[in-house]
């Protein structure tokens, strides 16, 4: 078997293939076989690994280089993405070797961090990553609103397509990558499809001259849903100018449904606001988005709280090693060993869930993620409170 990087048209033969397979609606007709070269424009920063034998192609994977904020520094991340087999070649392996190859180029080109939208999170588990919250989904009647419709708000919203809009959107959520903890965003290149398919509308609220909230969204048709991709606002004001507007579709759709962050409250935006609020995860198309640290060095001056602590990280390829972790200036101190420190043992996934703020340090034994002591764990409470990460991103 061969490992190679592939690039370009390559990716037409060697890996569009097995992920159509693999993600897709199979057989396609021969004829939908050319919109695949439509996608190589939006794949050109990729990094694509396939798995060889005899000429043919096995299995692949990739990597989008991608950036995410982890507690209030933005680290270059390694969005993982189309990972396929061949059908007469799994269960052999492939993407295990694959995957380690991928993420230690990755690594080693300066990814800090990873992330990934599992088939199934416990395959993924064992290579080092940990759940984060999956973002809501909220479906109310634009008739709730219709104490909103007259309401004089400081501030002016734009409406207009995707294909206009598209810099000021996108120049909003380069800004919430550097304010919103998980928060990550495409490479330009990777970005720029949601221009160039111009299937989209954006919603923009501005107050005083700034962008201040936004969304994207489809209707799907008359007395049907206005289908939003993700609420993004900053402040409650953004945010109900953006209500303000889904409330003057009263006469046009029954139902808006839209994608909120796990923290969101939506049945606190309004009074006799009925509103359904759900997450749901299902293997294999449904589940919550995970993240690992590849890389412990470069999260040096992460803003956490005071504590201190070594941690040995086990059973790792990538950030196996003893670290003493430091936070009594407020930002991350990363040395050697250290006597007289207190102490725990951690995989990657437990080491990862505490970056993240996920998961509070006396779960970790009970996930099978380390073995954490009650001095160890209190350091570790404080120097990483739990926090809500917002991946946003799909890939």
């Amino acid at each position: 078997m061969k490992i190679r990087r592939i690039n370009g048209d390559e990716r037409l033969t060697h890996a569009f293939p097995l992920q159509a397979y693999a993600f897709e609606a199979s057989p396609a007709p021969l004829e939908d076989a050319a919109k695949y070269r439509g996608y190589l424009p939006f794949q050109e920063d990729s990094v694509t690994l396939v798995a060889e034998e005899d000429g043919t192609s096995l299995a692949a994977v990739s990597a989008v280089p991608m950036r995410q904020n982890v507690r209030g520094t933005l680290h270059p991340m390694a969005g993982v993405a189309s990972v396929a087999v061949h059908p007469l070649a799994r269960r052999r392996g492939h993407v295990r070797t694959l995957l380690t190859r991928l993420l230690g180029d990755m690594r080693d080109g300066g990814h800090a961090v990873s992330a990934l939208y599992p088939f199934r999170p416990s395959f993924y588990e064992r290579f080092g990553y940990v759940g984060l919250p999956k973002r809501r989904r909220v479906t109310f009647a634009p008739r709730d609103l219709a104490s909103l419709v007259r309401a004089d708000l400081p501030g002016e919203v734009t409406w207009e397509r995707i294909g206009t809009g598209y810099d000021a959107y996108r120049a909003f959520t380069l800004r919430l990558a550097e304010r919103r903890h998980g928060f990550a965003v495409f490479p330009d290149s990777r970005a720029e499809r949601l221009r160039a398919d111009d299937a989209h509308w954006v919603l923009t609220a501005r107050v005083d001259g700034e962008v201040a909230a936004a969304a994207t969204y489809r209707i799907t048709g008359f007395g049907a849903e206005m289908e939003v991709d993700d609420l993004l606002t900053t402040t409650p004001l953004s945010r109900t100018l953006l209500l303000q507007f889904f409330a003057r579709h009263v006469d046009q759709v029954e139902k808006v449904t839209a994608r909120v962050a796990a923290d969101e409250l939506p049945e606190l935006w309004a009074t006799d606001l009925e509103v359904v609020t759900e997450s749901r995860t299902r293997i294999p198309n449904m589940n919550a988005p995970m993240a690992r640290v590849l890389a412990v060095a470069p999260l040096a001056g992460t803003a956490v709280g005071p504590g201190r602590v070594v941690v040995e990280v086990v059973d790792d390829p990538f950030i196996a090693g003893t670290y003493l972790l430091d936070g009594h200036g407020g930002r991350l101190e990363v040395g050697g060993d250290a006597s007289g420190v207190p102490r725990a043992t951690l995989r990657a996934a437990g080491l990862s869930a505490l970056v993240y703020g996920v998961l509070d340090p006396d779960e970790l034994p009970l996930r099978g993620f380390g073995a954490v002591p009650a001095d160890a764990g209190a350091e570790l409470r404080t120097l990483f409170p739990r926090a809500v990460p917002y991946v946003f991103a799909d890939f």
